[in-house]
């Protein structure tokens, strides 16, 4: 399980892009579907948070900085290249034997991991996870599960959890699947990697105890 923190994420006109995203904050955990965790790691990116001081203040979570230069001083986070982060990813695939990379709305993480290998490496590398690599997603997994169910519908209603679109549908970000599952509406995501993969790895156990029919692939093809 992923997530990424990214900058540059907003285009010359000002409207949200993947396209020129960069990573500055990768976690990622190896598990199993039982819910235990085997691996945990927590990456400050060097290449974009040291070296691009300007880009980092586009970051939306800019504020947070201070904190990972904390974190860092205090051996919490690891300061790797890029493709330093990239090789150790790889090699515990490799080491678990596993394809299977979930995220949150995937889509984001795999489109600014992609993003930033192209333009650190200049198109070199063109993509981060090894070939044949199956990429999950917990948000259709919710949406599939969690999401539907009454008890689920019934929680966002009483707290103000809905979409604002013309017809409301309970959210089904990481932070409210997760203020579910715990039953803590106070409960706030801390938008920095490793501790989004805590919460996110829940969701996808969550899901997956459930033994309903689901989507889990970011590409179903």
């Amino acid at each position: 399980v992923i997530d990424t923190e990214t900058a540059n994420t907003t285009d010359e006109e000002g409207n949200f892009s993947t396209s020129s995203a960069l990573v500055y904050d990768l976690g990622f955990k190896v598990c199993d579907t039982a819910g235990n965790t085997y691996e945990r790691y927590s990456f400050i990116i060097y290449d974009v948070f040291f070296k691009m001081k300007d880009v980092m203040q586009t970051a939306y979570y800019a504020d947070k900085i201070p904190q990972y230069m904390e974190d860092y001083k205090e051996g919490k986070r690891i300061c790797v290249q890029f493709m330093t982060a990239r090789k150790i990813l790889a090699d515990t695939m490799k080491k678990y034997e596993t394809n299977v990379v979930c995220a949150h709305n995937a889509r984001f993480d795999y489109g600014s991991l992609n993003a930033t290998c192209r333009y650190l490496t200049k198109s070199q590398t063109r993509y981060f996870f090894p070939y044949g690599t199956e990429i999950w997603d917990s948000l259709k997994m919710a949406n599939d599960t969690i999401c539907k169910q009454k008890w689920y519908i019934e929680f966002c209603e009483e707290n103000g959890f809905m979409t604002k679109h013309k017809t409301p549908r309970p959210k089904a970000t990481a932070e409210v699947l997760y203020r579910y599952i715990k039953n803590d509406i106070d409960f706030v995501e801390s938008h920095t990697g490793a501790e989004d993969v805590d919460i996110e790895t829940e969701i996808v156990f969550k899901c997956i105890r459930q033994h309903k029919k689901m989507r889990k692939k970011l590409w179903e093809n």
